[in-house]
């Protein structure tokens, strides 16, 4: 029943965005029909990850739809980027954060909750993702801000370029840990489970096909829903900043949103989490430098530097994920708790 709603938005949201963007059509219209098409898009990524995860196991299937769901967010950045939109891009970066951690770990939570009464997952990878996303978020996103505030543009620019330098490497070298040298060295048995009895819904090479197909729509489909974002933040009264924290975040990442939840409800908390929380690091050590590398090349550069509100919101739903995650162990009741989390911070960036 989803994959044929999600079939029949996709079949007459693609071809209207296309028209739509041809004939220009009123913006906020056309800004709900790029995002249901993106959304829909997001599905088929999801679905072309979850065959990929069943053969490849939880690790590198978490790693993948993480991947192909922050390329949507990625693409959709660097269009913001070349239109000069620096501010909705560090606040759709601080939105995934807020949004994998608090909203799509705690819908996990929530809905794997209540068909378990307690879910398990491995506890090792919850303490190695611990110190990575306070490494991330706290220590690489908290010193730029300080360290500016005695720094003149220039040299503002410099330091964000050595931060993300670090911070890529330190994740290509996390990757390299975690699936070279120390893969199966913290295994947990039956964490695998679930996936040898399980037939993939398309084989590998058709999925990898769909997430190359949709890749290339959403590009498409991406560039034309940024030059709707400023009329619809007039029309609305809507901030740049509730745009990219609420509204990009949520459309870019709703591969893994959809994902992540499934997987919950099947009881596979591994590659949930995985989705989550690597997601969040890909985002913070990958993503995010990577765009501050790209935006040397459009006229306006980004430097790696949030606003308060969004440092203290991505520094606290990191330190309450912690606290929640650490044991291996989680039900419904925490995954409400994140949930209250993000709404409350969801409803202090829309009245900002």
């Amino acid at each position: 029943m989803g994959n044929r709603l999600f079939f029949i938005l996709l079949a007459a949201g693609l071809p209207l965005s296309i028209v739509g963007s041809l004939l220009h059509w009123e913006p906020t219209m056309l800004f709900v029909i790029y995002c249901v098409t993106i959304i829909a898009l997001a599905s088929y990524m999801g679905r072309a990850t979850e065959s990929l995860a069943i053969v490849s196991g939880p690790r590198i299937g978490g790693l993948l739809n993480a991947t192909f769901g922050n390329a949507v967010e990625l693409i959709i950045s660097i269009f913001a980027l070349k239109a000069g939109l620096v501010g909705v891009v560090l606040a759709s970066l601080t939105g995934s954060v807020l949004g994998n951690l608090l909203l799509v770990a705690g819908l996990s939570f929530f809905v794997g909750g209540l068909k378990f009464k307690r879910q398990e997952f491995s506890v090792y990878d919850a303490r190695h993702n611990s110190g990575l996303l306070m490494f991330a978020v706290i220590v690489a996103f908290v010193i730029p801000e300080v360290f500016s505030m005695n720094m003149p543009e220039r040299e503002t620019m410099n330091l964000s370029i050595g931060v993300s330098a670090v911070l890529i490497v330190l994740y290509l070298a996390a990757l390299f840990f975690k699936l070279v040298t120390h893969r199966g060295v913290y295994a947990v048995e039956g964490e695998d489970e679930g996936h040898h009895d399980e037939k993939p819904e398309w084989s590998k090479g058709v999925a990898m096909l769909v997430l190359g197909l949709a890749t290339v729509a959403v590009a498409y489909v991406s560039e034309n829903l940024v030059h709707t974002f400023e009329s619809v933040a007039h029309r609305f009264g809507w901030s740049e900043l509730f745009i990219g924290v609420i509204i990009v975040a949520i459309v870019g990442n709703a591969a893994e949103h959809a994902s992540a939840i499934i997987f919950a409800f099947k009881n596979k908390m591994n590659i949930a989490v995985e989705i989550a929380v690597g997601s969040t690091l890909q985002i913070a050590m990958f993503v995010a430098p990577v765009l501050v590398f790209v935006s040397l090349f459009f006229e306006t550069p980004m430097p790696l530097v949030f606003s308060l509100p969004e440092l203290i919101a991505m520094a606290t739903a990191v330190l309450l994920t912690i606290a929640i995650t650490n044991d291996g162990d989680t039900n419904w009741f925490e995954g409400l708790t994140l949930l209250g989390a993000y709404l409350i911070m969801g409803i202090g960036f829309f009245l900002l």
